[in-house]
């Protein structure tokens, strides 16, 4: 079984490598960014020039790709060589109802198609032990289940075409609040003498001990905000979740204000920076 990968990123790349030591057949490859094109293939993944080479030449295809706009870009350029006995399967953070969208037409082909976002970040990415969620037909769930176990270690199907990514959004739309919690909390309590690191062990003798905290707390400490996952993409699904909620008509206040965190961050040039830096937006008391 040939599988192709395409969207190389910081999730992605690592993603990728996984398959590469783990899967016995070809994998073949393709990024917009031609060097991360030629890092996988000199770890052994036969490089290609587009999306559709990709599809062409392997019976699983996959993307990681950054938002909606580039997952129905990639997908309506491959659909005329799709077909019977092909797998599509989008582990792209997207909008649900473009999933659904895309879902349809690749299936007008005869070809199957599955969402599977991810969670958690780059050190899992590297070390194979990423959740991830997925949505599509349980027979073809059960058929492509090996493969995402290459990447992940906790892989749960939620449901039809769209229910992995419905859940990825309430998963980091939920994180974000989390999140929002910790930098007003601790800002706080260092306002009162309380550096992070304490923070973060009194934190952990009690009820509100969270992954997040747990996670971050080094960075937060040495004011490190080396993109794991950055400022931009939490902020691009913080928006998808307030759009589905508006859609199900229903209010979410907590979601509401992280969303005006995440917008005050953009404004203050922090997208490419790790999640982990709006504290920044708190500290500045502009939030």
């Amino acid at each position: 079984m040939k599988i192709g990968f395409v969207g190389l990123g910081i999730m992605g790349e690592s993603m990728c490598e996984n398959i590469i030591r783990k899967h016995d057949d070809a994998v073949y490859v393709f990024d917009v960014v031609r060097e991360k094109v030629e890092k996988l293939a000199s770890l052994g993944a036969k490089p290609c020039e587009s999306a559709r080479e990709v599809a062409e030449k392997t019976d699983v295809f996959i993307t990681m790709v950054p938002k909606s706009e580039h997952s129905k870009a990639v997908y309506g350029e491959i659909l005329p060589v799709l077909g019977p006995g092909k797998t599509c399967i989008d582990m792209s953070t997207i909008d649900p109802a473009v999933s659904v969208e895309i879902a349809h037409a690749v299936q007008a082909t005869g070809a199957k198609f599955l969402d599977a976002p991810v969670v958690k970040s780059k050190p899992a990415a590297i070390a194979g032990k990423l959740g991830i969620y997925v949505g599509g037909p349980e027979e073809d769930y059960e058929k492509i289940r090996p493969i995402l176990l290459y990447m992940g270690e906790n892989v749960i199907r939620l449901g039809g075409n769209g229910k992995g990514l419905v859940m990825k959004i309430c998963h980091n739309a939920l994180v974000s609040q989390i999140q929002n919690g910790v930098n007003e909390t601790s800002t706080l309590a260092a306002l009162n003498g309380i550096d992070i690191l304490t923070f973060a062990q009194a934190i952990s003798y009690g009820g509100a001990g969270n992954w997040y905290l747990d996670s971050k707390k080094d960075a937060l400490s040495k004011e490190d905000y080396t993109t794991a996952f950055s400022v931009e993409n939490e902020h691009k699904d913080v928006h998808i979740c307030q759009n589905l909620a508006k859609e199900c008509g229903l209010p979410m206040p907590g979601l509401d204000n992280a969303v005006r965190v995440y917008d005050k961050a953009l404004e203050m040039g922090l997208g490419k920076e790790d999640f982990c830096a709006t504290v920044k937006v708190v500290r500045s008391g502009k939030n």
